[in-house]
């Protein structure tokens, strides 16, 4: 695949705190020091740009590394600014931009998201509905630049950009990296859906103590992020299509903020389905997972894939990287894919189609030369 050189990536970024990359890192403990030292003169290097942050969107968060203006409008604009001085000063050629910020508190789609000129309008009054992921969106498309949105909140997923994007025939896509335990329930519910078992009930809950464990504290982020982790089932087992099997299911999502764990996340399920006769089973997984070290690859794959996009000239929705979201974004009308070994499928199909190979079936007849003899 003609993907970037890893060498040839240069790395920005925005944060309302102002720590360097290399403080940033070594407070939040992720990286063990031998990883961390042989790269400190590099990621001291990148200092992040001061960001449009609103603290009425992400309660638990402050910083004072942050842009001041009148209007979103502007600080839409200063975005656009330092988009164009940081292709100018570190000469790359094309860029990418991934949402990779705290969650933001619920919103639903409205009036002022359904055209561009309305959520333009909207940017100009302070609306509300506008919230700081937007008007990055706004300003990387505005700026050519595809996006992916890396959170649960709603951002590119709005009528107005989507249609930003297909005019500018730019690559979108998004939402929410899939990482832990909505990866595993994408592994685990597509099993129990082909073998036919029941389920009756899936109690997720989650402890971490990283500041994404203190922004989903917040109940207003949490909704955000319970939206996004309990469709997964839902989409999956089709429960208009197995009422009987499906149609009954509680499910059940906490995330618990605990300090002393750090970045080490550990994700307890309890599933409880039945089979034949309605016999009931239980099934425990205790995932002690790390949630940077599963979310980073997720973030380089993204930033040369969506890249790739561009240069072959796909532009819209990028349904076809769902494999890497919890909540994938599709064009209108069309049902999201959330089984991870079928997202894949898509995934590889769509890179040998970009190459011109033959698609993946998994017929497997041609093994046995049927209705040559």
């Amino acid at each position: 695949m003609p993907l970037a050189d890893l060498k040839d990536l240069v790395f920005g970024a925005w944060d309302p705190i102002p720590d360097d990359a290399y403080a940033a890192a070594t407070k939040a403990g992720v990286l063990e020091r031998a990883h961390l030292e042989p790269i400190a003169d590099f990621l001291k290097g990148i200092r992040p740009m001061p960001a449009a942050f609103d603290q009425n969107y992400v309660k638990r968060l402050q910083g004072s590394n942050v842009k001041r203006a009148k209007t979103k409008r502007e600080l839409a604009e200063q975005l656009r600014a330092d988009i164009r001085n940081f292709k100018k000063s570190s000469g790359v050629d094309r860029l990418v931009m991934v949402w990779c910020a705290s969650t933001e508190v619920f919103i639903t789609p409205g009036p002022t998201h359904q055209t561009l000129a309305t959520f333009e309008q909207a940017m100009e009054h302070n609306d509300p509905a506008i919230a700081p992921s937007m008007l990055y969106a706004y300003a990387a498309l505005m700026e050519n630049v595809p996006f992916a949105n890396g959170a649960p909140n709603l951002t590119v997923d709005v009528p107005a950009l989507a249609q930003l994007a297909e005019d500018r025939k730019l690559p979108i896509g998004g939402k929410d990296f899939k990482t832990g335990q909505t990866m595993m329930k994408t592994v685990l519910a597509p099993a129990f859906k082909a073998r036919m078992l029941g389920l009756a009930g899936w109690y997720s809950t989650n402890i971490l103590g990283n500041r994404d464990g203190e922004v989903l504290d917040d109940p207003e982020s949490f909704k955000t992020k319970e939206e996004s982790k309990l469709g997964v089932l839902e989409y999956i087992l089709q429960p208009e299509l197995y009422p009987e099997l499906y149609g009954k299911v509680f499910h059940k999502v906490r995330i618990n903020y605990y300090p002393p764990r750090g970045d080490n996340k550990e994700g307890w399920d309890n599933i409880d389905i039945f089979g034949w006769l309605g016999y009931p089973m239980q099934i425990k997984v205790d995932f002690l997972c790390r949630d940077s070290i599963l979310a980073a690859p997720i973030v380089l794959d993204l930033a040369l894939f969506f890249d790739l996009a561009q240069r072959a000239g796909l532009s819209g929705v990028q349904e076809w990287l769902s494999f890497y979201f919890k909540s994938p974004q599709t064009a209108p009308g069309l049902y999201p894919e959330h089984d991870l070994f079928i997202q894949q499928t898509k995934l590889k199909n769509t890179l040998r189609w970009l190459m011109g190979e033959q698609q993946i079936t998994h017929l497997g007849v041609e093994y046995y030369e049927y209705g040559e003899k």
